[in-house]
């Protein structure tokens, strides 16, 4: 995936926004010059000046550099999309809820894949009035345990 910048997308986004180059330029300490530059494919922003730019424009980084703006309409997360992430260095994990770029410690890291569960370890749920009761039946033992990640 090719992940830049386009000013294309700088200029479509500040005009949804009803901004001027000057008023975004203001928002994120440059002239309105280095604004004109960048629309016009003379110039790109500088790295530092991405997480600055994309909230002057109301969109993540990710949408910035991918070029599509994403419209959140759900009131409520989608959990087919989330997603783990864990630092081998330091054990941060991260949870995402969609597609994302992490990096920990300066280490790009890959999501987590999920595990296929067997007969000895499906997730039960059982309807309990109006909510639901979920559990894991797993045998703790020294050669079959359920691990976490060190903090």
């Amino acid at each position: 995936m090719n992940l830049y910048v386009t000013g294309n997308t700088i200029k479509q986004l500040r005009e949804q926004k009803k901004m001027t180059q000057a008023e975004l330029a203001d928002k994120i300490d440059v002239s309105s010059k280095t604004v004109s530059k960048w629309e016009t494919a003379k110039g790109l922003p500088d790295i530092s000046l991405l997480e600055p730019l994309s909230v002057a424009l109301g969109v993540s980084v990710m949408e910035l550099m991918k070029g599509d703006a994403v419209i959140n309409q759900n009131r409520s997360a989608n959990l087919l999309r989330s997603k783990l992430y864990v630092c081998p260095i330091c054990g941060n994990v991260i949870h995402t809820l969609g597609d994302t770029v992490i990096s920990c410690g300066g280490v790009s890291l890959p999501a987590l894949e999920a595990e296929a569960p067997d007969e000895h370890h499906e997730i039960q749920i059982e309807p309990v009035e109006d909510e639901h009761f979920i559990t894991v039946h797993h045998p703790m033992t020294k050669s079959h345990y359920i691990s976490f990640w060190p903090m």
